[in-house]
């Protein structure tokens, strides 16, 4: 990837979006749902490594499908994560609203900062993230996962949807009980995580908008971070991550209350969406390959693993989030101008042929996989350690509950939600067939 001395001929200074440097027109890509979106990225990569893309909103992106351009950018300085570098462009697609001095709270947090604020922001939030802490709680999730396997065990028809009982409530529960939020408040937060990771499109289908997703959760963490302020003078402060994110420290340093809140806004969204979209898209993957799932149901110390293969295989974060060039540069010979936004394509990336090979088939037993689905670089996901780990017990109990796990439908009639950042289901309809016996 190298510095872009010039622009095209032709192309003015001022021109956001210059030509790519050949014949190819500008792609209108769906936000989905898409049954297969790797016969899609195959078909753009033959193409070319780097595309211009429109998204049904009018948001322009350059689209990265290549691992090694993608990894080096995630870790490239000439990419920033500051949105208010291409603020017009997001607010015009309605992803953001007002200027950008007037950035709403939701967006001050750590994956939306460079150096040396984010630098700032990842010490402290570390204080209250760390992999001691993540460790220390695999005994609960167990529990909570036990939990709900034992209530699935007593469904009447032996077929459940795993959404609704099993991984949307897992991924709650610890997220919740991590970060501190009373049981009574937690169904919210499905309705609420689900807007702001959705389009700004998908409210015309009637879900709940962006916006409204946002000031929902603003209003309740605000006013929860206030009780849990007031309830350490009433006694020693309590073990869960809220409470020591606002008691973090660093040299006289602490979060302000608006970097508590849009943090606390990211942990909670990115923390709970994408860990019910790897149980599921793991369960998945086994369902559609019962040799896969035979040999992870006969070697369960493969499940470590496994999780590791079903993050490359069918990432539940399929594109990065926003990054804007703060100069010209060439990226696999096309020239991505200054101010444009970039997506790296996470699933491309983990579907690439030059860095894993037979990408296209499921491998339980890789052992070389270095896939981007957390990321690479400072912004690396901080919530992986706590991912990972869900992963792990969430499907490895799973199958050893009901280890003839399969579908009850047609793999084409599944649903998935309407993003293409995320690959997540709406439901995933399954047949326990518990043996006999238990």
């Amino acid at each position: 990837m190298a510095p872009a001395s010039q622009r095209p001929e032709g192309v003015p200074m001022d021109e956001p979006f210059p030509a790519t440097g050949d014949d190819r027109p500008v792609r209108v890509l769906a936000t989905g749902p898409e049954a297969d979106p790797y016969a899609l990225y195959e078909e753009m990569r033959a193409e070319g490594l780097v595309h211009h893309v429109r998204e049904p909103n009018g948001l322009h992106r350059w689209l990265v499908l290549d691992y090694a351009e993608a990894r080096e950018i995630f870790a490239d300085a000439r990419f920033s994560k500051d949105p208010a570098r291409a603020w017009e462009q997001l607010r015009d697609a309605g992803y953001v609203s007002g200027e950008p001095g007037d950035r709403a709270d939701y967006l001050y947090h750590v994956a939306n900062t460079d150096p040396p604020d984010h630098t700032r922001l990842r010490k402290l939030i570390g204080k209250g993230f760390t992999t001691r802490r993540v460790e220390a709680m695999r005994p609960r999730i167990r529990e909570v996962a036990a939990g709900l396997l034992d209530r699935m065990e007593t469904a009447e028809t032996g077929t459940v949807d795993l959404v609704d009982v099993y991984s949307h409530p897992l991924a709650t529960t610890v997220m919740c009980e991590i970060l501190g939020i009373p049981a009574l408040d937690r169904e919210s937060f499905r309705t609420w995580a689900t807007a702001i990771l959705s389009p700004p499109e998908a409210a015309a289908r009637g879900m709940m908008s962006k916006a409204e997703g946002y000031a929902a959760m603003r209003a309740f963490f605000t006013d929860l971070i206030g009780q849990k302020r007031a309830a350490v003078h009433d006694g020693p402060a309590p073990a869960d991550v809220l409470s020591a994110l606002i008691h973090a420290t660093d040299d006289g340093d602490q979060l302000t209350e608006t970097e508590l809140v849009s943090t606390v806004m990211l942990l909670m969204s990115a923390g709970q969406e994408p860990t019910v979209n790897l149980i599921n898209n793991g369960a998945l993957a086994l369902m559609n390959h019962p040799e896969q799932l035979a040999l992870l149901r006969d070697k369960p110390e493969l499940t470590r693993g496994a999780v590791e293969e079903f993050l490359r295989y069918d990432p539940p974060v399929q594109l990065s989030t926003t990054r804007v060039a703060v100069e010209d540069v060439e990226v696999a010979g096309t020239v991505i101008p200054a101010g444009a936004i970039v997506a790296l394509s996470i699933a491309a990336a983990g579907r690439d042929e030059n860095r894993f090979a037979d990408a296209d088939r499921l491998d339980v037993t890789r052992d070389d996989n270095p896939h981007l689905a957390f990321g690479h670089g400072i912004h690396h996901c901080v919530g992986a350690p706590l991912a990972r780990v869900q992963g792990e017990i969430g499907i490895g109990m799973l199958i050893e509950r009901f280890p003839r796990l399969s579908l009850a439908c047609p793999a084409e009639d599944l649903r998935w939600r309407p993003t293409r950042i995320m690959r997540g289901l709406v439901e995933l309809p399954v047949r326990l067939d518990t043996p006999p016996g238990r």
